[in-house]
């Protein structure tokens, strides 16, 4: 063959790492690293107004704080009645995802988990005022009776202590919320599941296990911090979500365990969704300030699931 036939050789450059790479693959990464940029100046954006304009509201008092004497007697009802509406539908939706991603990764045969994959994953396309709608229009006033019977029941506790007149309860709240964590939860437990070695399983069966004594023994230990940072995800997703639960939850912005009461603590988001309308002054300046604890809240959620998941991929 010619020298004349042989093929050109590919352009390399140097990627600025030491490395010779193609043209190609450094405008690539000149591409990406733009994006990551452009995302923490965004992030860094967000952080910094949130600072400057809720920062007027630490000197808000009385009707500018909403009736409070001081910021922190209007902001901590609001995270109180957050975090428990997150933890209610973590606890509901938690077990349903794990089990669910143990169906789809290794029970169901194919073709059917196929299909409840695709309809999981359908779950997370659904916008957040259809689940409200939802709530408000079918889930409130059907689950009223079964809140009256928890309150003849168990009305000793204070959890269900009543008076139960309306399905409008952080208790309905929550469960439209574990709804929506379903599916993020659900589906990277199952990537997380899928990527057990296939042999630690087959050895396990090979000595004898049953398929769940497999998953005891091989599935959960190797994705253990995958399905807390799954979890930690949902946590966040719970956390900022603002719509449903404005449209759901009757909100009184009172702090109590009572979770079938028509007087219930509000969100940070809802109450955020709910007021910002007709705010003016320094009430904008307070609002935007409980946006600022709920923005650290949200980050700092996520940034430990994301450290636990990298921290399970490097010890594995």
């Amino acid at each position: 063959m010619s020298t004349t036939d042989a093929p050109a050789a590919r352009p390399t450059v140097d990627d600025g790492f030491g490395q010779v790479t193609g043209r190609g693959d450094s405008v690539f990464r000149g591409l990406a690293t733009a994006s990551g940029y452009i995302i923490m100046l965004a992030l860094a954006g967000v952080a910094i107004f949130l600072v400057l304009e809720g920062w007027p509201a630490i000197q808000a008092t009385g009707e500018q704080a909403y009736g409070k004497d001081n910021i922190v007697l209007f902001v901590w009802p609001l995270v109180f009645g957050t975090l428990l509406a997150a933890v209610l539908s973590l606890l509901m939706a938690v077990p349903l995802a794990i089990g669910g991603a143990l169906v789809i990764s290794h029970y169901a045969p194919r073709p059917l988990a196929k299909t409840l994959g695709y309809l999981v994953d359908l779950l997370a396309a659904v916008p957040s005022v259809v689940y409200g709608l939802w709530g408000i229009g079918f889930l409130a006033p059907a689950i009223l009776p079964s809140y009256q019977w928890l309150q003849d029941k168990l009305g000793w506790l204070p959890f269900f202590e009543g008076p139960a007149l309306s399905g409008r309860t952080i208790l309905t709240a929550s469960i439209v919320l574990a709804i929506m964590v379903l599916p993020i939860v659900t589906a990277i437990c199952r990537e997380v599941f899928a990527q057990t070695p296939t042999m630690h399983q087959e050895a396990a069966l090979a000595l004898g296990a049953t398929r769940w004594e497999m998953i005891r023994m091989t599935v959960f230990p190797y994705s253990r911090s995958g399905v807390v940072s799954a979890v930690m995800l949902g946590l966040g997703r719970a956390l900022g979500e603002t719509m449903a639960v404005a449209m759901v939850l009757s909100a009184t912005g009172i702090v109590t365990f009572n979770l079938i009461s028509t007087q219930n603590p509000s969100t940070i988001a809802a109450n955020i969704a709910l007021n910002f309308g007709n705010a003016s002054g320094l009430k904008i300046n307070v609002l935007i300030f409980s946006g600022l604890v709920l923005f650290v809240a949200t980050f700092a959620v996520n940034f430990l699931g994301r450290w636990i998941a990298r921290r399970g991929q490097v010890k594995g």
